[in-house]
């Protein structure tokens, strides 16, 4: 059963996972939940559906934008691309984030890599 720090370390987490995904090229919310999973070798799990109110904040905020987008013989799909505003933020957490883990190999010895 996961713990509360277990839930914070995820929330806080997700929104650089998503900016981080779409760095590359415009992607879907199911594909950005389907990636996060893979990429974690399955530690950390999103529903996709549960994906969708941060996307529309994040759109709101204009670090992402979205598109829908229609495909001959597929249901129209909302790709999201990353904003400037998105990458100054993305480049902050990852910063963040990397204090974060030398701070704790400092103090624990746990080397994140």
């Amino acid at each position: 059963m996961p713990n509360l720090l277990d839930k914070e370390v995820k929330r806080g987490s997700t929104e650089m996972l998503i900016l981080a995904l779409v760095e590359d090229r415009p992607r879907h919310g199911y594909e950005i939940a389907k990636l996060i999973e893979e990429r974690s070798d399955g530690v950390l799990q999103f529903h996709p559906a549960s994906l969708y109110p941060l996307l529309y904040r994040m759109e709101k905020r204009g670090l992402i934008k979205g598109a829908w987008i229609e495909k001959a013989g597929q249901r129209r799909r909302r790709f999201y691309r990353l904003m400037p505003e998105g990458k100054k933020v993305l480049n902050e957490q990852r910063q963040t984030w990397a204090d974060f883990f030398a701070a704790l190999d400092r103090v624990a010895r746990i080397n994140p890599a």
